[in-house]
C-alpha cells in the first residue's frame, strides 16, 4: 500500500514509475520466500516522509555501508562494496548530479545504470521504499538519512523483475552486474588437498583449488573480496544458513613472538557480530601481538565488523569471491600479475537444439557447438569469460529455506556449462581430431554457473574456442568475452549453411542459395510494404513425380549472416508462377501458395510444405525495408529416381566426420 504523505498537490507532481509501481507486484513474482509473510504489512514511502533530512550518501563513508533488511540479497549488499571502493564505478552505476530531495529540481525519480549481456543498461525508478511501521524493511545504510544503497537495491530489483528475485544469489554475479568486469569464485571446502582435473571431469562444482592470499596480495586494496559459508562456522554461531560477508582489509602483523600472523576485517551485512572466535572483542589472539597495534586494529571495528586470522578464515569459510580491480580507464587488472587488461572485446552467441548445441566433449555432437577464432598479434595474458543468460527458476519449487536442497536452485537458474581452447599450428585443419586432442587451456569442468573463466599467458598465433553446455540439446544464449594484455582479434567462424533434418521418407536434393538485401536496391521489407518486390527472388521447379503423392515434398530454411545480438525480423513467401510466365510477371496482387511469417528475429526460419508440380519462386525479407545483410536460403525436395542395382559394397565404417575449416586471418 502507497502511504500518503502532506502536501498532496505537491505528490502529485513527483513521479511514480507505470512499470514498478509501488504495490506487491514489485514485491513478489510466486510468494514462496520468507518475505511473503509480509503481505498487507509494507507500506511505501518516499525518503523525505521516512526521515528529515534525506540524503544519497553519509558525511562519513564509513556510515554509507550496506545494513541488511528483511529481504535476503546478502549477494547483492556486499557486491556494492565494489561501488564505495571505486568513485568511477559507483558514478558509472549512479550518475551524480540528479537532483535530490530538497533541490527545485528534483521530481520523486532516480536514474541507475547496470552492466547486462555486453551493455550498460539504464533503469529508471521512483523513490517509494517499501516500509513497516514507517521504517525502511529492507535493506539501507547504517546512517538512517542515506537512501543510496535502497534505491539501488530497488533498481536492481526493478531489473530483475521484482524484489522477491533478489532472494538467495551468487556475489560474483551481482558484482559482474555492477562493474562490467570479471568476478572469480573459489572453493575453500576442501582447503589443504588441491583437486585435480581428471579427464571428462564435468560437476556443477565451483573450481576446487588452493586459494593462495598471497597470490591476491598485490590487488588487495582495489579488488573486492568476499567470503560465505553454506552451514554454520564454529565460530559463527548465528550463521545457521547460507551467508555472505565482505573482507574489508586484509595485513600481515608481527606478533610479540616474532612471526607473522594474517588478520582479516570482516563486514556482516546484518550489521551485528557474528563471531566468537579468538579476535572478537578481548579474545586470546589480542594478547599476541603489540598491545599499540592491538589498540589501533581493535579501533577499526565499525558496527557489524570483527577481525579474524587466516587459519580461521580458510577453515570457517567455504568460499570466496573476488572481483577483479578496475581502473577509471575502465580497464581490468589481472590478480594474477597485477597487468593492465587494456585490449577488450566480445562476441554473442547460442546454442540451438539441433544445430549449435552440440553438448560437452563426450559427446559425438560436440563439434557442432559454435566455434571462435582467437588471434593473440604479441605473447601476452589472455583472460576469456563465457557467459551464459539467465533463465528464471521456478522459486516456488526452490527457495533456500532446505539446505539439503540448497545445490539444485543454480540448476534451474543455469545450464552447465563449459570452455575449451586449442592451439592452432595450421590454417587448414581437421576439427574432429582437433578436438580429440587436449586443449591449451579449459575451464576445470562444466559448471553451473553464470559465468566460467579461462585465464593464460599465450603465445602469438591462432587459438579455436569452443563454448559448450554439459548436456546436448540444452538452448541458451551466451557472451564469450576477451581481456588480454597485448593486441588481439576475435570472431566467430563462420558455419556452413544449416542443414535440413535427415528423413529416411524418400530421396530429397538440397540447393543453397546466397543473396543479400541491399539499402536502396534489394532490401524491400515485408508485404506491408509496396516495396516488397524489389527483394530478391530464387526460382525453383517442382517436376511432375508419379511415385510422389501425397505429404511433405519441400523445405525451405532462411538463415541471415548478423549476430545474435543485431538480428533482424526475417520471412519468406513462396508464390507459384503462373503457366508460360517468368518471376518477373508476377502480378503485384498474386497471394503466396505458402509464407513462413510472421517474421521472426532469429537465425533461422524454416518451413515444411506440400506443393504441387510448376515453378515457384522464394521471396525473402526483413521486416522493415532498407536493412542491409546478406543470407542462405536452402531447399531441398523430394526426389524419384529409379532403383539402379550395383555391385558396389561398403569398404569400410567411417568413423569420423571430417569439418576443413578455413581460418580467417
Amino acid at each position: 500500500m502507497k502511504e500518503a504523505r502532506q502536501g498532496e498537490s505537491e505528490c502529485d507532481i513527483l513521479y511514480e514509475d507505470p512499470d514498478f509501481p509501488p504495490d506487491d507486484s514489485s514485491l513478489f513474482s510466486d510468494c514462496s520466500t520468507p518475505i511473503a509473510r509480509l503481505q498487507g504489512a509494507i507500506t511505501w514511502r518516499r525518503p523525505q516522509d521516512v526521515c528529515c533530512s534525506p540524503a544519497l550518501f553519509p558525511d562519513n563513508i564509513d556510515s554509507g555501508y550496506a545494513k541488511q533488511g528483511l529481504l535476503g540479497d546478502c549477494w547483492f549488499l556486499c557486491a556494492c562494496t565494489a561501488l564505495l571502493k571505486n568513485k568511477h564505478l559507483l558514478n558509472k552505476v549512479l550518475p551524480p548530479q540528479q537532483p535530490q530531495w530538497g533541490d527545485s529540481r528534483y521530481k520523486g525519480s532516480f536514474q541507475f545504470r547496470f552492466w547486462q549481456q555486453g551493455h550498460w543498461t539504464d533503469v529508471t525508478i521512483d523513490d517509494f521504499l517499501p516500509c513497516i511501521h514507517s521504517t525502511l524493511c529492507f535493506s539501507r545504510c547504517h546512517s538512517q538519512n542515506a537512501f543510496w544503497v535502497a534505491l539501488l537495491e530497488k533498481a536492481y530489483a526493478k531489473l530483475h523483475g521484482s524484489y522477491e528475485r533478489l532472494w538467495a544469489g551468487q556475489v560474483s554475479e551481482a558484482l559482474v552486474d555492477l562493474t562490467g568486469g570479471l568476478a572469480e569464485r573459489w572453493s575453500l571446502a576442501d582447503f589443504g588437498s588441491e583437486e585435480e582435473p581428471t579427464g571428462g571431469q564435468d560437476s556443477d562444482c565451483v573450481r576446487s583449488r588452493r586459494l593462495d592470499l598471497n597470490l591476491l596480495y598485490p590487488v588487495k586494496d582495489e579488488s573486492v573480496l568476499s567470503c560465505s559459508t553454506h552451514n554454520s562456522p564454529g565460530g559463527a554461531s548465528e550463521l545457521a544458513q547460507y551467508h555472505a560477508l565482505t573482507v574489508l582489509e586484509w595485513l600481515d602483523v608481527r606478533t610479540l613472538a616474532g612471526t607473522q600472523i594474517r588478520l582479516l576485517r570482516i563486514r556482516n551485512p546484518w550489521g551485528r557480530c557474528c563471531w566468537g572466535g579468538a579476535w572478537i572483542g578481548s579474545g586470546t589472539g589480542w594478547s599476541s601481538v603489540d598491545p599499540v597495534c592491538a589498540l589501533d586494529l581493535r579501533s577499526r571495528i565499525s558496527e557489524g565488523e570483527f577481525w579474524l586470522d587466516e587459519t580461521e578464515f580458510l577453515s570457517q569459510f567455504e568460499d570466496v569471491t573476488l572481483g577483479y580491480p578496475i581502473n577509471d580507464e575502465g580497464h581490468l587488472k589481472s590478480i594474477y600479475t597485477g597487468n593492465l587488461l587494456t585490449h577488450t572485446c566480445q562476441l554473442a552467441g547460442r546454442w540451438l537444439k539441433g544445430h549449435s548445441a552440440g553438448g560437452c566433449r563426450n559427446s559425438s555432437s560436440y563439434s557442432s557447438n559454435p566455434k571462435f577464432w582467437l588471434k593473440v598479434c604479441e605473447k601476452g595474458e589472455v583472460l576469456v569469460s563465457l557467459l551464459q543468460h539467465r533463465k528464471w527458476r521456478n522459486t516456488e519449487k526452490c527457495t533456500r529455506t532446505a539446505p539439503e536442497n540448497r545445490k539444485n536452485t543454480k540448476h534451474q537458474h543455469y545450464h552447465a556449462i563449459g570452455l575449451h581452447m586449442w592451439k592452432v599450428e595450421k590454417k587448414r585443419f581437421n576439427l574432429c581430431r582437433m578436438v580429440n586432442k587436449h586443449p591449451c587451456t579449459s575451464t576445470h569442468c562444466h559448471a553451473y554457473e553464470r559465468e566460467v573463466l579461462l585465464h593464460g599467458l599465450l603465445e602469438p598465433g591462432y587459438y579455436l574456442l569452443i563454448p559448450s553446455t554439459f548436456q546436448p540439446g540444452a538452448e541458451a544464449h551466451f557472451l564469450i568475452r576477451v581481456f588480454s594484455s597485448s593486441p588481439t582479434s576475435f570472431s566467430a567462424l563462420k558455419s556452413p549453411a544449416p542443414s535440413l533434418p535427415v528423413t529416411t521418407n524418400g530421396e530429397w536434393e538440397t540447393t543453397y542459395f546466397r543473396g543479400t538485401w541491399e539499402v536502396g536496391r534489394t532490401a524491400g521489407g515485408s508485404r506491408n510494404f509496396v516495396s516488397h518486390w524489389q527483394n530478391p527472388c530464387f526460382n525453383f521447379t517442382l517436376c511432375d513425380e508419379p511415385a510422389i503423392t501425397s505429404g511433405v515434398n519441400v523445405r525451405i530454411t532462411l538463415h541471415q549472416s548478423r549476430p545474435d545480438s543485431d538480428l533482424y525480423p526475417i520471412g519468406f513467401h513462396i508464390y507459384k508462377v503462373p503457366e508460360g510466365q517468368t518471376e518477373l510477371a508476377l502480378p503485384r496482387s498474386e497471394d503466396p501458395v505458402a509464407s513462413c511469417v510472421p517474421h521472426c528475429h532469429t537465425q533461422n526460419v524454416s518451413l515444411t510444405c506440400s506443393l504441387t508440380p510448376g515453378l515457384y519462386t522464394i521471396v525473402p525479407s526483413t521486416y522493415h525495408p532498407d536493412c542491409s545483410g546478406s543470407f542462405t536460403l536452402t531447399l531441398a525436395h523430394q526426389l524419384y529416381r529409379k532403383v539402379v542395382k550395383s555391385q558396389e559394397s561398403l569398404g569400410r565404417v567411417i568413423q569420423e566426420v571430417s569439418h576443413i575449416s578455413m581460418m580467417q586471418s
